[in-house]
This record gives structure tokens, C-alpha cells and sequence, in this order.
């Protein structure tokens, strides 16, 4: 997995080294520090800003610059430096008016920095704060997290590339200068940078590229770190009775595949903990059909299945010590002859009934059966899904949170506590007996549709219904995987969300 950026580490005395060296005509360094409040830096960074120190300030005053965070400071030619640019961010301070409430995010800074050096730079970034972090290790690592995901950019189908991108010469190349080399684990952050890129290409691909039987290939590639793949087809699937699941997919011509990925780093015998994607590679709607309108991206609608997958390569490329096992349910739905109809009573795996109401509601046909098959093979000590499953959601918590639904409240508080920690914030919804009784079937054991109201629960209540007693949670991404607003460290339509809640989850809770 290739990256648009090349991070090393280095320390302070070799950082004032390099400075000190005549300047590489070819690749013009840019110099970039962090300031605080009134250009308060840290004690290294000023040392070695010191000879441009009268320039920095005639500088900030013309530019009316205070070290806000989010701020910049842009001076070509510094005087004293062998640098042909010094760029200055600002980092803001503690208990200034406005900054109390925006704690230091070293992710976020890495994007910033990424984007205002633009494509192809070449770099040394004093990470030196006037307020220095508690773990600045792990903080200069998140920075260079930040970097790689803000570089991220998807134009493998564009024949006429921009032209900034087709001036630039290869990745950035970042050098990053901090107090204790050896306290940065980059390894961890870049294979969690490739992790989300993965997700990401994964979403961005056009489904005529990535259709089933495709994304059963790319996820088989996890194999050479070490992940152990099984693919099944639909022989396998309809000897299993994974009839739900079929359904959705016998109107396409492109076959229906259930991928299971196990990653054994965890004690012998130790329960799992399971992680299954939504992998609904292209929906129309099926019979009920979607209206035209939007309906290009439902190309995204794999996000959940394309989060696991890039989660099981974080955790493998790390050599988590965790057994972890994720599975991608992988269907298209098509309105052909042979689609499944409203009114269709499916069995499912576990044995229960469905009275199909609506065809688009097929994401939870496709979860049932993943979910039964982990939870009686595995027997995982936790399980969590994650889906682009219900339009509500979106309507109740916009594009900031995933739902959260979950029928274990330790489980739940691990999930909050690590989507924290990541930055992937999930948000609790309620789940209750009167909800559950809205998809109450006069047919059959159930339907997939509760009605309108409370849309995103009742779908959450559908997926409980076959877990059993196994600690759950199901995580509604359906406004965070795709389409999501750009940021500071995603410029792409496709997110990867799902990624990093997962690893910090397993890196947090469940590895020895």
C-alpha cells in the first residue's frame, strides 16, 4: 500500500544540522514550526529560528498574525536558514478566549501542515510546541497520521492530471524533527494510514470496477500479512442457508460472496473479538427502486464491509496481539426478472423468517445471515457491525457521529471511549421492546421495515435479533462513510470511517 508522503524522524541536533548544510537547489526546503499565542514557540524552535527571528516579527505584525489556531504565517527566503520557505502554524494557547475549548489535536495539525505545503514538498518540521503535549511521541505520530491521510487524494480514473499534481515530483518528503526519536512508533501510524486508504479506495471505485466477486479478491490480499482469507460463493452460502443474504444479490449477474478474514495475534483458543461490513457493492433499490437523483453514489454503499477490511490490514501490518475475526457481506442489488419481490417471505440462516416489505432495505438481509454465521462458527466474545444502513440517521445526527446501537452497555462505553480517543465519534441511540414489536410481521417472524418512524432503531432491532446474547453493537455510518464534508485530514469523498474506531477499539481493549 503506497502513501503520498514519506515521513522520517529525526532529532533536534540533526534537524540544526541539516539547517546548517547548503541548500538543495533541486528540492527547496520548506521549514515549518508551531507557534502559540503573540508567536510563542518552544524552546528547541527558537533556537533554531533564531537567526530569522527579526524577520518572523516584522512579518507577523504586517500580517497581523497572532499564532491563532488554525493560522498562518508564510515567509519565502527566511533570512539565516537554508530553507526557501518557513511556514509558521499556529497552535493557539491554553486558556486563551476561544482555544479553552479546542484541545490540542495533533491530527488535526498534521493535516493543516500537510495542506498549505501542497503536493510534492519537501520539508523538516520542528515539532516543537510552546505547550508541549503529555506523550509527545504519540502526539508527533498523530501528526504524521494526519499528514498521510490529509495527502490522500483518488484520481486513478482521471487521464488529465492536475496541474500542481503533475508538477510536483513523487510523494512529499517530510522530515520530521522532534525531542526523542525513538519514542515515535511511526510503523503503527503509517500501517493505520494504509488501513484507511484502503477503505477509502475501496468506496471511491465505480462499481462496474469493484463489483463482489472483485472486492473478494482485494480483501484476499491481506493474506500476504499474515490474515488468514476464506471466500465463500454462493454454492457454499446456499448450503449454509444464507438465504437473506442471497436474496438481495439474485437479481444482479454478478455474484454474491461472503469473505471471512481471521487475524490470530491473541492467546490460543481466546475468544475473538468479530467485526462485520455491510458490502452492498452497488444499490438500486432493487424492485423498490431509488429515484435517479443521487443514485451514482450508491457506488459507497460498501462502506461498512470496506471499514472492517481496512481495519483487519491495520491490525495485521501491526502484528496486533488480538485475535480478531471480520467478515464482509458482499452483494449488488439489481432490479433484473429474477429480484427479489416486496412481499417475498425469506429464511434465514438462523432459521428465522423475513417478510421483505421493501427491497432497499436490503442491507439488513445481507447483515442477518453475516451476523448469525460469525456469532455460531466464532463464538466471539463481542461483536460489532458497521453499515451505511438508514438515510434516518443521517437526518438525526447529520455527518459529526455515527449511531450507536448496542444491546451491552460496557461494549457500548468502549466504543465512545475509543471513537474519542481516534477522533470517529459514535453517538448512543435508543433501543426498547416497543420498538422491536414495529417489525412484528403478519407472515412471518419478522419484516425488514418497521415504517418511516424511528427508521434507524427498528433496523438496529432487526440486526439483534440474530445475534442472540453475544455483546453488540451496530454502528449506522451512513452519513460519516461517504460524502462526508472535507476536513482537516479527509479531502476524499469516501472517508474510511470505521477504520480507526476499530484499531484504537482493539489496540484500547482487547489486545494482551
Amino acid at each position: 500500500m503506497s502513501l503520498d508522503v514519506k515521513f522520517e524522524v529525526v532529532s533536534f541536533a540533526e534537524a540544526g544540522a541539516r539547517l546548517g548544510a547548503p541548500a538543495d537547489a533541486a528540492k527547496p526546503l520548506t521549514l515549518v514550526a508551531f507557534c502559540g499565542k503573540d508567536l510563542a514557540l518552544g524552546a528547541q524552535a527558537k533556537a533554531l529560528l533564531a537567526p530569522a527571528e527579526a524577520q518572523i516579527a516584522r512579518a507577523a505584525a504586517a500580517a497581523k498574525f497572532k499564532g491563532k489556531s488554525g493560522s498562518a504565517l508564510d515567509i519565502l527566503a527566511p533570512a539565516g536558514l537554508e530553507a526557501g520557505r518557513l511556514l509558521i502554524l499556529g497552535v493557539g494557547a491554553a486558556g486563551e478566549e476561544g482555544e479553552a475549548r479546542k484541545p490540542f489535536d495533533p491530527l488535526a495539525l498534521g493535516g493543516q501542515t500537510l495542506g498549505k505545503l501542497g503536493a510534492g514538498a519537501t520539508a523538516l518540521v520542528l515539532f516543537d510546541l510552546p505547550e508541549a503535549p503529555a506523550d509527545a511521541g504519540a502526539a508527533a505520530a498523530q501528526l504524521a497520521l494526519g499528514g498521510w491521510l490529509r495527502a490522500y487524494k483518488f484520481d486513478l480514473y482521471k487521464s488529465k492530471k492536475k496541474k500542481d499534481d503533475a508538477e510536483s515530483e513523487g510523494a512529499s518528503e517530510i522530515t520530521l524533527a522532534v525531542a526523542d526519536p525513538a519514542a515515535v512508533a511511526l510503523p503503527g501510524a503509517q500501517s493505520l494510514a494504509e488501513g484507511v486508504v484502503l477503505a477509502r479506495n475501496l468506496v471511491n471505485e465505480p462499481a462496474n470496477a469493484l463489483y463482489p466477486e472483485e472486492f473478494a479478491r482485494r480483501a484476499s490480499e491481506l493474506m500476504k500479512l499474515g490474515v488468514e482469507v476464506e471466500i465463500l460463493d454462493v454454492k457454499a452460502m446456499t448450503e449454509l442457508g444464507m438465504r437473506a443474504l442471497l436474496g438481495v444479490g439474485q437479481g444482479s449477474e454478478n455474484e454474491s460472496r461472503l469473505v471471512v478474514l481471521r487475524w490470530n495475534g491473541g492467546a490460543e483458543g481466546a475468544a475473538p473479538i468479530a467485526f462485520v461490513g455491510k458490502g452492498v457493492t452497488f444499490d438500486t433499490g432493487g424492485i423498490s427502486i431509488k429515484p435517479a437523483g443521487g443514485m451514482e453514489d450508491m457506488k459507497g454503499d460498501m462502506g461498512g464491509a470496506a471499514a472492517v477490511t481496512g481495519a483487519l490490514y491495520a491490525i495485521a501490518a501491526r502484528k496486533a496481539k488480538a485475535n480478531v475475526v471480520g467478515v464482509l457481506g458482499l452483494v449488488e442489488n439489481m432490479p433484473d426478472g429474477k429480484a427479489q419481490r416486496p412481499g417475498d417471505i425469506v429464511k434465514s440462516m438462523s432459521g428465522q423468517t423475513i417478510e421483505v416489505i421493501n427491497t432497499d432495505a436490503e442491507g439488513r438481509l445481507v447483515l442477518c445471515d453475516a451476523l448469525h454465521y460469525v456469532n455460531d462458527k466464532y463464538k466471539p466474545a463481542a461483536i460489532v457491525d458497521l453499515a451505511t444502513l438508514t438515510g434516518a440517521i443521517t437526518v438525526a445526527l447529520g455527518q459529526e457521529y455515527a449511531g450507536l446501537f448496542s444491546n451491552n452497555d460496557e461494549l457500548s462505553q468502549k466504543l465512545t471511549t475509543a471513537g474519542e480517543a481516534c477522533g470517529e465519534k459514535v453517538w448512543r441511540m435508543p433501543m426498547g421492546p416497543s420498538y422491536d414489536k414495529l417489525i412484528d410481521s403478519k407472515f412471518a417472524d419478522m419484516k425488514n421495515t418497521g415504517g418511516r418512524h424511528a427508521g434507524s432503531i427498528t433496523a438496529a432491532h432487526f440486526l439483534g435479533r440474530f445475534v442472540e446474547k453475544t455483546p453488540w453493537a451496530h454502528l449506522d455510518i451512513a452519513g460519516t462513510a461517504m460524502g462526508s464534508p472535507a476536513g482537516d485530514i479527509n479531502q476524499s469523498w469516501g472517508s474510511g470511517w470505521g477504520v480507526r474506531i476499530l484499531d484504537q477499539l482493539v489496540r484500547a481493549f482487547y489486545e494482551g
